[in-house]
């Protein structure tokens, strides 16, 4: 008699897997939309809108994001044209070119990599950015989509 619930209850916890909270953009791949996610994303793709995490997000060489980033931490190796918002560290690696205000709390950059923008280290101007946001969306982003 118990023999046959630990079986069933062993074989109900073995089915269960954890997930993995890793979200991978592929090369190849083209998303027309926004992304928002709890776990770090890995974008090797094209995405054209606002990428949005509380984890990191890695843009590989062969990455390119047209649209606002939002997130803990970022390793910019690719093209980002949009407002950059990080609330630790941005890191622009190898031939990385980004287009766009950065938001962050540190900030490094190898001689390799390419930035045109201003870069705002304030802990004020962070907490400014990152409450001038609407369902979401950058007001920035929403002002100059309305000007053009």
């Amino acid at each position: 008699m118990f023999s046959n619930n630990n079986r069933n209850a062993r074989s109900e916890s073995k089915s269960v897997m954890p997930t993995s909270n890793v979200n991978i953009i592929g090369s190849g791949t083209s998303i027309q939309g926004d992304i928002v996610c709890e776990g770090d994303i890995r974008i090797d793709g094209q995405v054209n809108g606002l990428v949005s995490t509380k984890a990191k997000i890695v843009v590989g060489p062969e990455g390119e994001i047209t649209g606002d980033l939002v997130c803990n931490s970022a390793d910019i190796l690719g093209k980002v044209t949009g407002i950059i918002k990080v609330e630790d560290l941005l890191f622009l690696k190898g031939n990385a070119l980004v287009k766009g205000d950065v938001y962050t709390a540190h900030f490094e950059m190898e001689p390799t990599a390419k930035f045109n923008g201003r870069c705002y280290m304030e802990p004020e101007d962070v907490a400014a950015a990152n409450q001038k946001e609407k369902n979401g969306r950058s007001v920035v982003t929403e002002e100059a989509a309305q000007e053009a």
